[in-house]
């Protein structure tokens, strides 16, 4: 059984697969890993050679960041984003509420309950509303 960067490559898979088990390396950079160590990806990882696996050992821990030190540098950019307090909205000039969008005609022109008594042409669009619904009851 194979043992890269602390962790025990199950010795059933092909090489390729058997890498991404190490935190850090997926299966592109696993393929990479392999053609720059000069190792065959479908050979199982049972069949790997003491050489061979100091060859890849050796190019993981030269050149990239895997396991406990990528966790860490996870975990601390996590911390230090969460730490950042969120940009302000933009606010709205003439607005009670900054983050209300204001009515196009101005607040005097609508008042929010639908149709008002007499405006029979705008009934239809309120019918499905309780609102609409009472007001045609009392109409009829």
């Amino acid at each position: 059984m194979a043992r890269i960067a602390g962790v025990d490559l199950p010795p059933n898979k092909r090489l390729e697969v058997g890498l991404t088990y190490i935190f850090g390396i997926g299966h592109s950079l696993s393929k990479k890993i392999l053609s720059d160590a000069g190792v065959n990806p479908e050979q199982k990882v049972r069949e790997l050679n003491d050489e061979d696996t100091t060859k890849i050992r050796k190019l993981i821990e030269e050149d990239y960041r895997i396991e406990g030190d990528l966790r860490k540098e996870v975990s601390f950019n996590v911390k230090r984003l969460t730490g950042i307090p969120p940009s302000p909205r933009p606010s709205r000039e003439g607005t009670a509420n900054p983050y209300e969008r204001p009515h196009p005609q101005g607040p005097e022109a609508w008042s929010g309950r639908g149709p008002e008594e007499g405006d029979g042409e705008n009934l239809a669009g309120c019918q499905r509303s309780a609102v609409g619904k009472r007001r045609l009851r009392a109409e009829s």
